[in-house]
């Protein structure tokens, strides 16, 4: 799962970098987000077919969803079931989006059960862009602009961290996601080539707690060596 990420570009940065018109009214860094959190997005613009840069809550609620609670269980569609799951098939065939972040955090357990957290980036120079979803819930005011994060199933190295891994778009991908037809071949694997570029850098324990943020929980700390028995699971809801 993806269940904890950072983001800390700003709305400028990343209007420039997705070529997209900014409509956030800014973003502060964010080195800890957590499900239901407000997040930056880039889709095409319902109206003049250019891109657009948003804030959305992290947690997708489907139109006939009665109570918005209901997107905190929602915040990863599995891609094996992303195109026929009543929560998120219309979106995938109508409303794709790009979901930019510095990287991802996953749990480890280690030596006596204690959890080691890892943050996996491409580091200072380019961001992570993990495949997303987006819709709108409610009327008038009351609208809500919601995403979820595509998961798959780990691959390579990442394997080593947890068995699933967000859907990352190389940027020669993200035309044809955000694009009109909605081909299942949009949901490959990332490329080999890409996971390999990623840092998978062991960070210190605060970012387990969701009222922590800055950029030092991005900072490398000392850890063993990953190994693959340490591969377990971990429900993030527990943090």
């Amino acid at each position: 799962m993806c269940g904890r990420y950072a983001t800390s570009r700003s709305n400028v940065d990343l209007s420039q970098l997705f070529e997209a018109t900014d409509d956030t009214g800014g973003l502060e860094p964010d080195y800890n987000v957590a499900p239901t959190d407000s997040v930056p997005i880039v889709r095409v613009s319902q109206s003049g077919g250019g891109r657009v840069l948003n804030s959305a809550r992290w947690g997708l609620v489907p139109a006939w969803a009665k109570d918005p609670k209901v997107g905190a269980r929602m915040i990863n569609a599995r891609v094996e079931t992303v195109t026929t799951s009543n929560a998120f098939a219309q979106s995938f065939t109508r409303r794709r989006c790009l979901v930019p972040a510095d990287g991802w955090y996953e749990w480890v357990r280690g030596e006596k059960s204690a959890k080691q957290p890892y943050f996996m980036t491409l580091g200072d120079g380019e961001p992570c862009v993990f495949a997303g979803l987006w819709t709108v819930w409610g009327k008038d005011e009351g609208r809500l602009l919601t995403c979820t994060i595509i998961t798959t199933p780990a691959v390579d190295d990442l394997a080593l961290i947890h068995d699933r891994m967000p859907l990352l778009l190389p940027r020669d991908r993200w035309d044809a996601w955000l694009g009109a037809d909605a081909d299942p071949g949009l949901l490959a694997p990332t490329p080999s080539s890409h996971v390999a570029r990623l840092e998978l850098r062991p960070v210190g324990s605060r970012v387990g707690d969701v009222r922590n943020d800055g950029p030092d929980l991005v900072a490398k700390v000392p850890a063993p060596p990953l190994r693959s028995s340490d591969v377990e699971p971990i429900d993030l809801t527990l943090f």
